[in-house]
């Protein structure tokens, strides 16, 4: 018999227990909902050991077993044997693991993602156990177990600040977007990921295939079992790179595409031809069954066109995110935000959305009613809680977008010494909602997302505890 971890699966072994969660918080998720998502399970010490010896490939049970006897040798192989295949058995019915007689069998129950709703996925689902959804988020699970210690699950590496697209809403000023991680550091990173038991890894920029180790970066990524997301304009995209994020099935790219109208689109990027370039390399990835997500951020210059790129996307089950809230840039001169809709555009866009779109109204009233149990002595975010951000130079800062509110700098300081002692990551963790009263008093908070980052970038001196 045969057994192997699924695909989207990950796994992380601390010293006293193991941890497996799927994919769900770190991918995007597609629009024909045909993935299944799974949960989180903490595994005892001696569960984390048979854990620990699956492969993403199917294994026998004689291999895993031999395996599983090099750390408990004074146990019997028939035992383990017996123990192991239980185990595993119990991990398949919960949805992390699958068995087959033959590799085949494994590798059909282990379904990947796609685009395409075929009569034959339907026909693989249905000798596969039912999977209940989960209700708690990755993060949530584990700030439960670790009691409210804040555990870092997702890092974005801004690999390079360098960028071939000089698009007019970028928070990143233009004469910052000169140089790149050198692979020392880079790999520096990854081995203190490691040991950190980090889930997820953003690479961005500036544009991230500009960077002449950009596969190489991925390939250390999938070596390492990290989930990655890829932000890119996609307009350097090359079968090499294909080749290399199709390897792992824990990767997914997010895009942006501001409109089908190439003029538009251009106009937002400042680059002729960039619109081509982009809804080809879309496709490609379509073709490819490389899961993304775009986005379309709704501003001036988009506002009446931004629908057909929904439109568009749904028609090849891509899903799609448009937001109308600009960024300031982080050098705190707003010059970027000439773009931002105002107020009455903003209104129109909604009143367009809810009009278009029966389930809009309700998301945001279902958002609202959950946002009435926020309690004031609740934390802001999920900044330095959950996800920190390493720039091109080492910088270590709390979120995209926040480049010069440093905590420390990694080529001088480890992560972890970051991460647990930081006195700028402690102040912004010990943040309340109680601290900012004007938005606490507002009558129309359930409807609002407080965000330092954009307090910080719009103020001349980059307070985040200053609301406009």
């Amino acid at each position: 018999m045969y057994f192997m971890q699924k695909s989207n699966v990950l796994f992380r072994n601390y010293e006293s227990f193991g941890y497996i969660t799927d994919n769900r918080n770190f991918e995007y998720r597609q629009t024909n909902n045909n993935q299944d998502y799974i949960g989180d399970k903490i595994l005892s010490e001696s569960g984390a050991v048979f854990m620990s010896v699956l492969e993403k490939k199917p294994l026998t049970i004689k291999v895993l077993a031999s395996k599983i006897n090099r750390q408990f040798t004074d146990i019997d192989l028939k035992t383990i044997k017996s123990d192991a295949k239980e185990f595993y058995l119990l991990l398949e019915k919960e949805g992390f693991v699958v068995s087959g007689e033959t590799e085949q069998d494994c590798n059909d129950k282990d379904i990947k993602f796609s685009y395409r709703i075929s009569s034959h996925d339907s026909e693989k689902k249905e000798f596969l156990q039912p999977i209940k959804h989960p209700e708690k988020t990755t993060q949530d699970f584990l700030e439960e177990h670790f009691k409210g210690k804040p555990q870092l699950t997702n890092l974005h590496l801004e690999i390079i600040s360098k960028c071939n697209e000089r698009c007019i809403h970028c928070y990143i000023p233009h004469d910052n977007k000169i140089s790149y991680m050198k692979p020392d550091l880079f790999h520096d990173i990854l081995n203190q990921c490691v040991k950190m038991n980090v889930l997820n890894l953003t690479l961005s920029g500036g544009e991230p295939l500009l960077h002449k180790n950009f596969c190489d970066y991925l390939r250390k990524c999938r070596e390492y079992d990290f989930s990655v997301n890829v932000l890119s304009n996609l307009t350097l995209l090359n079968d090499e790179i294909i080749k290399e994020m199709k390897l792992n099935p824990l990767l997914s790219v997010q895009v942006s595409l501001y409109s089908m109208n190439s003029d538009i689109h251009d106009r937002i990027t400042q680059m002729k031809g960039s619109f081509e370039k982009t809804k080809n390399a879309i496709l490609t990835l379509v073709q490819n069954e490389i899961p993304m997500q775009l986005s379309c951020p709704i501003m001036k210059q988009n506002k009446l066109s931004y629908g057909e790129v929904i439109k568009w996307a749904e028609k090849h089950n891509i899903p799609v995110g448009d937001d109308y809230g600009i960024i300031a840039e982080y050098n705190h001169t707003n010059e970027n935000l000439k773009c931002r809709l105002s107020i009455e555009e903003i209104k129109k866009v909604v009143e367009d959305k809810v009009a278009n779109d029966a389930k809009y109204l309700e998301q945001i009233l279902s958002e609202a009613e959950k946002k009435k149990d926020n309690k004031a002595n609740d934390s802001v975010c999920s900044v330095c809680r959950s996800t920190i951000c390493i720039s091109h130079n080492g910088d270590v800062y709390p979120c995209e977008g926040w480049q010069d509110y440093t905590v420390g700098n990694i080529k001088e300081t480890s992560l972890h010494e970051i991460w647990e002692n930081s006195e700028r990551n402690q102040f912004l963790r010990s943040l309340r909602n109680q601290d900012f009263p004007q938005c606490i008093k507002c009558p129309d908070k359930e409807y609002c997302n407080m965000c330092m980052v954009r307090n910080a970038n719009e103020n001349p001196t980059g307070d985040p505890l200053v609301v406009k």
